[in-house]
């Protein structure tokens, strides 16, 4: 396998099983039942609110004995390193190994390297692991919860999307954001925003509610970040924008009839090329009224309490 192959291991809970593989899909073009995928696009695992680690294949082999022989050639350059072994959890049919074989192994591999270790701060991070009778070794990148860190904010909605959704859906909506212009024109208090503006995304925020835009303006401004947020209906939008993501209004602060949101998918459709939409009601004729084409959906679910994500374009 090439150095331009990854391999990505996900944790996720029984709910949320649907949605990262919808992410899934979007970022890699497939998906997996399993907690380990493999391909050869290159994504940031703090970006995924399910990924937890991303390993960058230098070598596989087909037992221990063979990856060590073939860890032996690795050229450090006199960069300080440390090992980290990546089966903390069951990978695919591979069952966990137990803290004290991990830091065995760990040793035994770290022997090999032509380097300096450094546990503590070192400049390379390595990993390795053993999936389904196979051993892989390369350069290491565990996630960051960013979007933990985003639960905390001046200002929340019981009924707006959780930090985890909204950084699912962002993902879903622009998995590869480079050149693309976004528009959130139902952006509530800004959960989709923050996320968005988090992973450098170029978005701007509306809503028709002008009382959630100060509050949107406050979480994002409380992370560092900056962005645009403005009062007004979607049907003032004049821009266009590769992708706009819609939480559809359904609150106590919006009393969005069934004509409401069929205008807001009509406007949807001018603005933007492609439309994520998040609905907690089955509007599948709503979108083939405006002209919008459903490619991928799954259902986002919090214990009873299911939304639809829905794909268009």
């Amino acid at each position: 396998m090439s150095p331009s192959s990854y391999i990505y291991t996900y944790v996720r809970h029984g709910d949320e099983v649907e949605l990262a593989k919808l992410e899934m899909r979007s970022f890699f073009g497939t998906d997996t039942a399993s907690n380990v995928l493999t391909s050869a696009v290159a994504i940031h695992p703090s970006r995924s609110p399910f990924m937890k680690e991303r390993l960058e294949i230098l070598f596989e082999a087909d037992s221990w004995k063979d990856l060590i022989e073939q860890v032996k050639q690795l050229d450090t350059q006199n960069a300080t390193f440390k090992v980290h072994c990546i089966n903390t959890m069951k990978l695919r049919s591979t069952e966990k190994i137990d803290h004290k074989d991990r830091r065995q192994l760990e040793r035994e591999i770290g022997l090999e390297i032509n380097g300096e270790p450094n546990l503590l701060q070192p400049e390379i991070i390595y990993g390795f692991m053993s999936v389904d009778d196979k051993w892989y070794f390369g350069n290491y990148l565990e996630s960051e919860s960013v979007w933990f860190r985003h639960q905390k904010k001046p200002h929340s909605y019981s009924t707006a999307l959780s930090t985890r959704v909204a950084r699912a859906v962002t993902n879903i909506a622009v998995p590869n954001p480079e050149g693309l212009k976004v528009i959130d024109p139902c952006s509530g208090i800004g959960n989709v925003l923050v996320e968005a503006l988090s992973m450098q995304i170029d978005i701007v925020g509306r809503d028709i509610n002008p009382l959630v835009i100060k509050p949107a303006q406050e979480n994002i401004a409380y992370f560092g970040l900056s962005g645009e947020v403005t009062a007004g209906p979607i049907a003032e939008v004049v821009n266009h924008y590769d992708v706009a993501i819609i939480d559809m209004p359904y609150n106590i602060f919006s009393e969005a009839t069934p004509a409401d949101q069929l205008a807001i998918l009509r406007h949807a459709r001018r603005i933007a090329d492609r439309v994520v939409v998040v609905t907690i009601e089955t509007i599948d004729h709503m979108m083939a009224e405006v002209g919008l084409s459903i490619i991928d959906r799954c259902e986002a679910k919090k214990g009873l309490f299911i939304r639809q994500v829905l794909v268009c374009e």
